[in-house]
C-alpha cells in the first residue's frame, strides 16, 4: 500500500498497518524518510501559525519560517531518534523483543500518521487563534499520536517477532 493508503488505514486499525509494515522488513533509508515526511509536515502545518505570529507583531515572516524550518527539519528529526531509543530500552526493560529499529518505526509511523490532525492544528492556529477549538483539535491530535505510538509499540514488541530487515 502507499504511505497515504496506510495513513488511512491507521485510522482504523494501527497495529495492522504497524504488522505490515514490519513484514516488509527494516531498512533505515524508510524509517528516516517517515521522519522527515512527518517533521516537513509539521513545518507546513506551523506555515499558518507563523503567518499569523508576523502579521500581530510585525515581526520578520522569513526570519520565523527560518527559525521554524531549523527546529522541525534539522533539530526534530534527532530529538525523535533519542525518543525512540529511550523507548526501545524502556520496552526491552519490560520484556520487550523487538529491537530499535522497531521503536523507531513505532514512533516514526505515529508521527506520520498523525499529520493530518497536524496540519488541522495549524489552520486552526492560525486562522482562529488561540481557544477552545485549539485546544480541542490539539488534545485529539494528542490522543490519536499516543495511540498509533503505543499500538505500533505493542505489535512491535509484544505480539510480532522481532523482524530483521
Amino acid at each position: 500500500m502507499s504511505v497515504t493508503q496506510d495513513i488511512v488505514a491507521t485510522y482504523k486499525g494501527p497495529r495492522r498497518v504497524i504488522a505490515r509494515r514490519l513484514a516488509m522488513g527494516l531498512q533505515e533509508n524508510r524509517l528516516l524518510a517517515l521522519v522527515m515526511a512527518g517533521c516537513a509536515l509539521t513545518f507546513i502545518a506551523n506555515m499558518p501559525v507563523r503567518a499569523r505570529e508576523a502579521h500581530l507583531t510585525g515581526d520578520d515572516l522569513n526570519m520565523l519560517l527560518g527559525a521554524s524550518l531549523l527546529g522541525l527539519i534539522f533539530i526534530a528529526p534527532l530529538l525523535l531518534y533519542g525518543l525512540a531509543q529511550i523507548t526501545h530500552w524502556l520496552a526491552r526493560l519490560l520484556r520487550g523483543r523487538g529491537d530499535s529499529a522497531q521503536a523507531r518505526l513505532a514512533l516514526f509511523w505515529a508521527f506520520l500518521a498523525a499529520s493530518p490532525l497536524m496540519l488541522l492544528r495549524g489552520l486552526v492556529a492560525g486562522f482562529i487563534g488561540p481557544g477552545l477549538e485549539l485546544t480541542l483539535v490539539g488534545g485529539l491530535w494528542f490522543i490519536l499520536f499516543l495511540w498509533f505510538w503505543t499500538s505500533g509499540l505493542i505489535q512491535a514488541y509484544w505480539v510480532q517477532p522481532p523482524v530483521r530487515g
